[in-house]
This record gives C-alpha cells, structure tokens and sequence, in this order.
C-alpha cells in the first residue's frame, strides 16, 4: 500500500505542467490540508517533502492496523464457565432377586442418576460437587420406582477441595471420591459408590503411586456423648507399561478400622461382619492386608484384563478374602461388547462390611460365588448390560449356606 500511494504521488508530479513553479517553500507540509491549487504550483522539493509526509502517513496507518488487527484476534478473558466442567450418568436397571431365606424372588426397577461439577479455582487448587439419587446409604445410590410417583430424593454425593501442593502431590479434603484404586474395578474391599468423608493426601507419577488417607465413621463427639470413630489407609503400587498392548499392576494396601465394641453404623446391621453376643455391637478391629495385581493385553485385537485381589485381616478369625476375574473389551464406543467374569470369597470378617460390595451374595461379607457380565454399547457411552450373580451367603454368621441368585438388566448413559 506504501508503495501504491508513493507512486502516485511520483505520477501526479510528472503530469503536472505547473509542477516546478513553487511557491510552498516556506509552507510546512501537511498532507491532509494539501490542496489542488497548491499541488499543481509546488516545487520539486516541496513535492519531495509531500512525498515523504505521505509515506510517513502511510507507516503511521500500517502501525494502527496491525494494532486493530491484534485487538480483533486477541483472546477474550477467560470466565467462570471456562473454569467449570460438568459429567453425570444414569442407569436405569430391572432387578430380579431369589433368596433362600425368602419365599417369594424379589423383582424390581430402579434409577440411579448422578452429576457432579468441577471448577479450576487457580492452577493448583480444585473444588467439586456432586450430586445423587438414593437414600443415605453409604455404598447405593440407587433409587426404586414406585409410591405412586412420589418425588424421590435428591443427596450430597461429594463436596471437596483438591490442593495440588507439590509437583504429582495432592492434598484432598471433604467428601470425595474413594482414591483407593480397585483392580479390575472389582469390589472386594470397597464398593464403588462409597464416598468416603475425610481428607487423603496422594502421590502418582505415572509409575508409582502412594495413598495415605483419614476418614470418619463419625465426626461428631456431640459434647463427649459420643465417641469420634475413624478409618485409617494407605496404598502403594506399581505401574508398568510393558508394550502398547501391555500394562501390569500391582500394589498393598493397609487399611486400620478401629470399631471393636462400637455399635453398628448404619441401619443397625453388621452386613456379614461378627457380633459382640447380641449387643449390636462389632466383635472385631479390622487390620486389613490387601495385596493386587492387574494384568492388561490385547487379546486377537481386543484388549483383556486380568485380576487378583487377596485381603487378610490380622484381628480376626473368619479373616481372609479373594477375588479373580477377567474383562473382554470394553462397551464405549458404538458396536463395541463387553464380557467380565469374577469369583470372590469374602470370610465374616475379612474387610468392614459396610463398605463391601453391595451386590454380591445380598451385600457385605461371609460371601462367595459367580459374577457373570455382558454388555453392548448401542451409541456412544450408552450400553445395555446383564449381570447375574451366582451367590451362596450366611456359612458362618447363619450356619448354613444360603443361595442368592441376583439379575439386573441395565440401561446407561455418561456424558
């Protein structure tokens, strides 16, 4: 464009018959109060002098433009939404159950729908918040239909703050996730909806990782009516990515439940665990040992995991546990199928029962038997699945072994 304006400025002097007849030469140039009269009787240095206040003009506006130009791709200030994500599900699941210890099979249908948010505070500091369908029960949120289409309730699922206050280090607080890692996603010593209440400080670089974490059983003393009772745990382990196509896992974790003599925490059930005589109360502590690994491949294409998970607890008597299992695929993506297999034996008091598995054998321990999946995804995060549970419960804490044959017809979606 410089060159442009130059160059006619260079051809209006060489047309101009007047063009050496000056009479600017005193006059200071300025390009935007020049007029035709006094063009046509300038002198060539006096044009020279238009020239060069033209092509000072022309820089002046190739500044500003590139300037505009910034302003008009600049990013705008980030604001609190870009700070926010947000993720759910919902399950909607036909349940049929066959007890021994009832006359009638139990059937069945449930939702369970949660959503959480969370925002990026500063670049070190998280909080999140989530919500639940259910009850208080600490390990289901799942909620059955029925009571004539009453409104069903609506709970805290987590509440947190996440400080990372170190390079892979971080400190977590409130009601939050379990960051207890389960292989195969298995449910021997946690089922995966507690959320424990508390605060966990945890490290992962990629290849190791370490937990160490303190929750409640209940905060609260009431004014020294009421014993504060608590949890201890912590976890290492070790991640190796061998191939593409191979990781191995495997990790301890040690988990301290002080509730000898404590009255049972919620709905007055031990849920497998053993009573202190008839007094409501537990029997034992729960100093538990657990050791896993987790083995993962690709299988003619489709990846395969493999998992074994043994705990012991060193306080008790019925106090050992296993599961081992296998996952084919993985029901994501739209086509895709699933297949899993786990058989689990859980003694009385091998793990605190409130926590365990809130599906195998009716829920908790002095449990055993089959666990048999299959899902397929028709779109996209949304997949129909069967599960059925080939159970015997109640050896010890019963006397007798009693069957427990569970279905459930699954319908999700994540998003």
């Amino acid at each position: 464009m410089k060159l442009t304006v130059i160059c006619l400025a260079v051809s209006a002097l060489s047309i101009s018959p007047l063009a050496l007849a000056g009479n600017m030469q005193d006059t200071p140039v300025s390009v935007s109060t020049i007029s035709a009269s006094q063009l046509e009787n300038a002198s060539v240095d006096d044009l020279k002098k238009i020239i060069l206040a033209l092509s000072n003009r022309v820089d002046s506006m190739e500044t500003q433009t590139t300037e505009l130009r910034g302003i008009a791709t600049a990013k705008p200030a980030s604001s609190w939404a870009d700070k926010v994500t947000w993720n759910g599900d919902f399950r909607y699941r036909y349940e049929s159950i066959d007890n021994d210890r009832t006359d009638e099979d139990r059937n069945r249908n449930r939702v369970r729908a949660r959503i959480g948010m969370t925002a990026q505070v500063t670049d070190d500091v998280q909080a999140g918040v989530a919500l639940a369908s259910g009850s208080d029960d600490p390990v289901s949120s799942n909620q059955t239909l029925g009571g004539g289409g009453t409104s069903k309730g609506i709970n805290l699922d987590m509440a947190y703050i996440d400080w990372k206050f170190a390079e892979n280090l971080h400190l977590v607080a409130g009601k939050t996730k379990n960051p207890f890692y389960s292989v195969g996603k298995n449910s021997l010593v946690w089922d995966s909806d507690y959320r424990p209440e508390g605060a966990h400080v945890s490290f992962d670089n990629g290849a190791f990782w370490a937990i160490a974490g303190y929750h409640f059983l209940e905060s609260d003393n009431k004014g020294g009516t009421q014993d504060v009772e608590e949890m201890m745990g912590a976890q290492i382990g070790y991640n190796d990515k061998m191939s593409d196509n191979v990781e191995f896992k495997v990790g301890a974790s040690y988990f301290y439940v002080p509730v000898e003599g404590s009255d049972f925490f919620y709905d007055g059930e031990s849920f497998g665990n053993s009573e202190l005589g008839s007094t409501g109360t537990y029997e034992f502590d729960y100093e538990t040992v657990e050791l896993f690994a987790e083995l993962s491949t690709k299988i003619a294409g489709i990846k395969t995991t493999f998992f074994g998970d043994y705990v012991k607890n060193n306080d008790a008597d019925e106090d050992t546990g296993f599961s081992l299992g296998m996952k084919l695929g993985s029901a994501k993506n739209k086509g895709d199928w699933q297949f899993g297999y786990t058989y689990e034996d859980l003694e009385a008091d091998a793990v605190f029962a409130t926590f365990t598995d809130s599906n195998f054998g009716g829920g908790g321990t002095d449990v055993k038997g089959h666990k048999f999946n299959a899902a397929y995804a028709f779109s996209k995060n949304t997949s129909l699945s069967v599960t059925y549970f080939d159970n015997e419960y109640g050896e010890f804490t019963r006397s007798e072994e009693l069957d427990f044959d569970r279905l459930q017809v699954d319908v999700k979606t994540k998003f």
